[in-house]
């Protein structure tokens, strides 16, 4: 009985991640508002009845691909052990693992697709951020909090500070990749951009000078 159960339940995760492959192919080529349901079972087969059972709605079916990408995101972003690395250690983790998702074909064609639905749409938009951008924030937060009770930094709002290193990595380089006017780039030069912004985060870019040697 336990068997048989798993087995069910194991088919309907299948079937609802085929559904989702499918959608996100149709969803990144042909836009959101141009993306019908037959068109993304005429990539699988199947019903209607089917995807509507499963998602409810176009717009539902959208949103589940968005909070998938969410949540794999945010599952790469769960930097272990906080409480026993430095801060140097935990920032340049999370900055790795946040470029790499940046730079992922999924999150660029999800960011496409809802960029060019959103004042259509704005309830899409409005998913995305939450279910995206806005957590990841939460996550890194938290990653500074840990490192203030320990006094290693000393900011008034980690909440900001957590978006300023977001801004940072993210840069006028992920804009270049989401336009397609340049590949994600190459690990050497991933792992250079995120030590740079790792350093000018902590350190800042001012030259630390005594008073006597600048006299």
């Amino acid at each position: 009985m336990t068997s048989s159960i798993t087995a069910r339940r194991r088919a309907s995760e299948q079937r609802r991640a085929t559904i989702l492959k499918a959608a996100a192919a149709v969803f990144f080529e042909q836009g959101y508002a141009a993306t019908s349901i037959d068109a993304i079972i005429a990539q699988i087969g199947g019903s209607k009845r089917n995807i509507y059972n499963e998602f409810g709605s176009k717009e539902g079916l959208f949103t589940a691909l968005v909070s998938e990408a969410a949540e794999e995101a945010l599952e790469a972003l769960a930097v272990e052990n906080i409480g026993s690395r430095d801060l140097d250690g935990s920032l340049s983790e999370f900055g790795r693992r946040l470029l790499g998702i940046y730079m992922s074909s999924t999150l660029i064609g999800v960011l496409r697709t809802v960029m060019a639905e959103a004042s259509r749409f704005p309830e899409l938009a409005k998913a995305f951020y939450e279910k995206g951008p806005g957590r990841t924030s939460d996550r890194l937060t938290a990653v500074l909090e840990v490192a203030r009770a320990r006094g290693e930094i000393d900011v008034p709002d980690c909440r900001m500070a957590a978006e300023h290193f977001v801004g940072m990595l993210r840069d006028n380089l992920h804009l270049r990749v989401l336009l397609g006017l340049q590949d994600p780039p190459e690990a050497k030069d991933a792992e250079a951009i995120v030590a740079s912004v790792v350093s000018i985060f902590l350190k800042g870019v001012r030259a630390d000078r005594t008073v006597s040697e600048m006299h």
